[in-house]
C-alpha cells in the first residue's frame, strides 16, 4: 500500500488489519457479490449502474473521502469503513481521500450555520490521530491513500474559474441546507458553495468509479459524477450508508455532541455504552454497527417483537457482537462480566486503575482527575461534580477542592463507568 503525501514523494505505510467480521465471501455471480457489498447500503445511484459495474468484471476504484475534522474514530464513522472493506474483499481497490484541503474549508452538509475553518495544523494533527485507526479497519492490500491537498493545493485562479464554469448557482441551490438557510435569511458564504465543487474534483483526480458516503452526502457524490462527466470520464456510480444514531437516541453519532463510541474505545467501555442506547436503536445498530447479516438481524429483532426475547438480553447480545467486532469474543465476555459487577451487583470493578495522588492539601480533584485522563478537560470535571456525577467509594462530591486523606486509597467513580485509586 502506498500513502501519497503532498508534502514528499509516496512511502509506504505499515498498517495492522483486524480479522475481517465478515468472512471471506465464496459467492462468485455478480448480483450475489451485490447482495454482500451493498448489506449496509441505502441508496445507489444511478439506479442499476453499480450491478452493471460488477457485472462487467473488472476490478473497480472505489473512492472514499474523509475530513479529518475530530480526532478520533466512531462507530458511526465505521459503516462507511467497512462498506470499503467489502469492495476490496471482492477484489476491487479502496481509494482512501485524506480531505486535508477540503477539511480546511467545511463541509456544509446538514449545517443550519457557517463552520469554524480548521487550520493545516489542526488538520495534520487529527489526521496523525485518525489514519493508524482507519487503516486497521480496512485489508492492508489492495489500497491507495491520497491526499486531496496533492490537486487541490495546485490550483491557480484559471483553474477555480475553470471549475466553478461547470455548475449553476440553482444546481447548488438545490441543496436543502443551502435553501433553508437562504430562505431564513441566514448566511452562506461563497467558501460553502465550493465545498461541493472541491470533493467532486476529487472524484475526477483520481478516476473514482464508485464513491462511497454517508446518505447527508448525496449530493455532494453526486456533483462528482458531474464534474466527471463534464470531463469526459464514465461518471462514477454511488453508494450511501444511513447516519448511526448516536448513544443519545436523537442525533447522529457525533464528536462534538459527545453522544459516540470510539472503536478504540475499551471493551468494557464500549460494552457500557452499547448498553445505554434506547430500545428503538437495536435494529439500526445490529445492521449498522454491530455488522449482522440481514437474516441475523431480522431473527433477533422479531423474536423481542413476539416476546420471546427480553428488550435487555437483545442488548446485551447487541453489545457483545460490538466489543467482539472491535476486540474479540474473550475480550466481549469479559466486558460483560464487570458490566454486571458495576450495574447488576453494586460493586467496583476488579481491574481499578492505580495512580499516584498530586502533592498537596486540599487537592483540587478537576486538574487530578484530568490528569488521571478520567476526563478531557478541567471544565468537563467541574461540570460532572456539579451534577453529582463524581463519587469516592460511592459517596458524591460536592465541592472541588477534597483532603489528601479522602482520596488516597479510596476508589474515585466519575460517570457510571469510569474508575481510579489514588495511592
Amino acid at each position: 500500500m502506498a500513502l501519497s503525501d503532498s508534502n514528499g514523494p509516496q512511502r509506504s505505510l505499515a498498517v495492522s488489519s483486524r480479522e475481517s467480521v465478515y468472512p471471506a465471501p465464496t459467492m462468485k455471480s455478480p448480483r450475489e457479490q451485490f447482495a454482500y457489498i451493498t448489506r449496509t447500503v441505502d441508496v445507489t445511484l444511478p439506479e442499476g449502474a453499480l450491478l452493471e459495474q460488477l457485472e462487467r468484471g473488472n476490478p473497480l476504484r472505489v473512492k472514499l473521502g474523509v475530513d479529518p475534522t475530530a480526532p478520533d474514530v466512531t462507530l458511526g464513522w465505521a459503516v462507511a469503513f467497512d462498506l470499503l472493506r467489502r469492495f476490496q474483499e471482492m477484489g476491487h481497490t479502496a481509494v482512501l481521500i485524506l480531505g486535508d484541503f477540503t477539511a480546511q474549508v467545511g463541509d456544509p452538509s446538514g449545517k443550519s450555520a457557517t463552520r469554524r475553518r480548521l487550520t493545516d495544523d489542526e488538520v495534520n494533527d487529527h489526521i496523525a490521530s485518525v489514519l493508524p485507526t482507519i487503516t486497521s479497519l480496512l485489508l492492508p492490500d489492495r489500497i491507495e491513500i491520497r491526499r486531496n491537498s496533492e490537486w487541490l493545493g495546485a490550483m491557480d485562479m484559471a483553474d477555480v474559474l475553470e471549475m466553478t464554469a461547470q455548475v449553476t448557482v440553482s444546481r447548488l441551490m438545490d441543496r436543502e441546507d443551502f435553501s433553508s438557510r437562504w430562505k431564513a435569511n441566514e448566511p452562506i458564504s461563497l467558501i460553502e458553495f465550493m465545498y461541493p465543487l472541491l470533493q467532486g474534483s476529487d472524484s475526477v483526480a483520481v478516476n473514482a468509479d464508485v464513491e462511497l458516503g454517508g446518505n447527508d452526502q448525496l449530493l455532494n457524490l453526486l456533483m462528482g459524477r458531474d464534474l466527471q462527466q463534464k470531463a469526459g470520464h464514465r461518471g462514477q456510480s454511488i453508494a450511501t450508508v444511513p447516519l448511526l444514531i448516536g448513544t443519545d437516541g436523537v442525533h447522529k453519532m457525533s464528536q462534538s455532541l459527545g453522544n459516540y463510541i470510539s472503536v478504540r474505545d475499551s471493551a468494557s467501555d464500549m460494552f457500557g455504552k452499547t448498553m445505554s442506547i434506547p430500545d428503538e436503536l437495536m435494529r439500526q445498530w445490529f445492521r449498522l454497527a454491530a455488522g449482522l447479516t440481514p437474516d441475523q438481524v431480522e431473527d433477533i429483532t422479531s423474536q423481542v417483537d413476539k416476546g420471546v426475547l427480553h428488550p435487555g438480553d437483545a442488548k446485551r447480545r447487541l453489545a457483545r457482537a460490538v466489543v467482539t467486532k472491535y476486540h474479540d469474543r474473550d475480550a466481549a465476555i469479559g466486558a460483560e462480566a464487570a458490566f454486571d459487577t458495576v450495574f447488576k451487583n453494586k460493586s467496583n470493578p476488579d481491574d481499578i486503575a492505580e495512580i499516584g495522588l498530586v502533592d498537596g492539601d486540599p487537592v483540587w480533584l478537576p486538574g487530578v482527575l484530568r490528569d488521571a485522563q478520567l476526563t478531557s478537560s478541567n471544565a468537563e470535571a467541574r461540570r460532572l461534580i456539579a451534577q453529582g456525577a463524581v463519587k469516592i467509594d460511592g459517596v458524591r462530591l460536592t465541592d472541588e477542592s477534597v483532603p489528601r486523606s479522602d482520596l488516597l486509597g479510596n476508589v474515585v467513580q466519575v460517570g457510571k463507568r469510569r474508575f481510579i485509586r489514588f495511592v
